[in-house]
């Protein structure tokens, strides 16, 4: 059974040269472009064949009154240009661009090159999600990564400079405690050697990494995966408007792709619109959904029913949509509780089950409030940080992470249900960073 595509490890060779990197992502783009010519062949083939066997048997069907109506030579000639058709369909697949080598590409092919892959493996997917990615956090680095070259392009960093520096992360949103243990960092370097600037930047990224990975040598996975031969539970939860609903379905859409079976929980019952939403995503993704119309319906009630169908079905994931009411933390704590107790009850040891807050990135700061809350709710075991293509505050994955040494789970950097992947801490750093 395959589980998310999230290899995490990069190489720590500084000194590869970017001619190899182009290099690299040329034998990448001759793949693509090579497969892409391949699955359209195999295509206008399929049609090729289905178009002459279907003039066969029309011809065939129709055999008396073609003998009367339609003389031999132009029965021939209609199968003929059929043919000529789909034979024009094969040579301009030839000609089809699927994906453009520009400068992003090269960028997404170091990533990839980075992480130990082959160019003759690389998808266009692949590729289309690194670029997303990197163009999604590009106002994030702007105001970034413009400051740190100011203030580095001084001369070799000092302690002047750090304080620069420590200004220029609280304004991106890295948050007060990921930016001092940055700043703290940076200033024990210093003890031990001079840092040039050309390399102040690289090893701001080692630190960037090292808060991000943290969580992750202390009591978590180090990914997430839908484990086997048990139910995976996974509560997604949040603030209304965060992007949870939407990002329940690019989850469903993620597990199916990886060959996970699905059913979704619209355990929201207290919002008008949520389990129809849940309900359209259902059918994009040709996922069950497990709802109740009825008014006041119990939430716990609906997950109850999931989890039933869940285990009748022998599925390996259970995607279960909650409740996002912050106006009243009482209640939504004991929601909350009263749908661990269910599945506590009802499934016994053999679950494995994930809680997730949604965030929304555009939110900066104010995403720590919620996260504090919900933690205190929810008993948190990772983050989704959704709408990063929209925001100038990127750096808020990194307040979460040193703040409450929660892991960032996934990443979305669009509405499309490709735009949503595993985080990789190499990937955001070089994105966050790429000078």
């Amino acid at each position: 059974m395959s589980n998310w595509p999230n290899d995490q490890s990069h190489s720590e060779n500084k000194n590869i040269s970017q001619e190899y990197y182009i290099s690299w992502a040329q034998k990448a783009y001759k793949h693509i472009q090579e497969e892409k010519i391949i699955d359209k062949l195999d295509d206008a083939k399929i049609n090729a064949t289905e178009t002459v066997n279907s003039s066969s048997v029309n011809i065939s069907n129709s055999a008396n009154e073609s003998s009367t109506n339609t003389p031999t030579w132009m029965q021939k000639s209609n199968r003929l240009e059929a043919l000529k058709e789909n034979a024009t369909e094969l040579t301009t697949a030839n000609s089809e661009i699927s994906v453009e080598f520009d400068k992003e590409f090269v960028w997404s092919a170091k990533i990839l090159a980075d992480q130990g892959r082959k160019p003759e493996d690389i998808t266009e997917d692949e590729i289309q999600w690194l670029k997303s990615l990197h163009k999604g956090l590009s106002k994030t680095r702007r105001g970034l990564l413009n400051q740190l070259k100011l203030v580095l392009g001084q001369g070799p960093l000092s302690e002047n400079a750090i304080l620069e520096i420590e200004t220029i992360l609280l304004q991106a949103d890295i948050g007060i405690n990921a930016t001092d243990y940055i700043v703290t960092t940076l200033q024990n370097k210093l003890l031990e050697e001079s840092l040039p600037s050309e390399k102040a930047i690289e090893y701001l990224k080692t630190i960037l990494c090292d808060i991000l990975n943290s969580p992750l040598k202390q009591a978590y996975d180090s990914e997430i995966l839908v484990k086997k031969e048990v139910l995976n539970i996974w509560l997604l939860t949040g603030v209304n408007g965060a992007g949870k609903t939407t990002t329940i379905g690019k989850l469903a859409y993620l597990a199916q792709q990886c060959g996970h079976s699905c059913i979704i929980a619209a355990a929201d019952t207290f919002r008008a619109a949520a389990v129809e939403q849940v309900k359209i995503w259902g059918e994009k993704t040709n996922t069950p959904i497990i709802s109740n119309s009825g008014k006041n319906t119990d939430p716990a009630a609906v997950v109850y029913d999931g989890l039933m169908a869940a285990q009748a079905r022998n599925v390996d994931l259970l995607l279960v949509d909650t409740a996002g009411r912050l106006q009243n933390k009482t209640n939504l704590m004991e929601e909350l509780a009263k749908i661990r107790r269910v599945i506590d009850k009802k499934a016994k040891n053999n679950v494995h089950i994930e809680s997730l807050l949604v965030i929304d990135a555009t939110l900066g700061q104010n995403g720590l409030r919620q996260t504090e809350l919900f933690s205190e709710a929810a008993h948190l075991t990772g983050v989704i940080l959704t709408k990063l293509d929209g925001s100038s505050k990127g750096g808020i994955a990194l307040a979460i992470t040193q703040q409450f040494g929660l892991p960032i789970r996934f990443i979305g950097v669009g509405e499309n249900m490709k735009d949503l992947k595993p985080f990789s801490s190499h990937e955001f750093v070089e994105a966050l960073l790429d000078e």
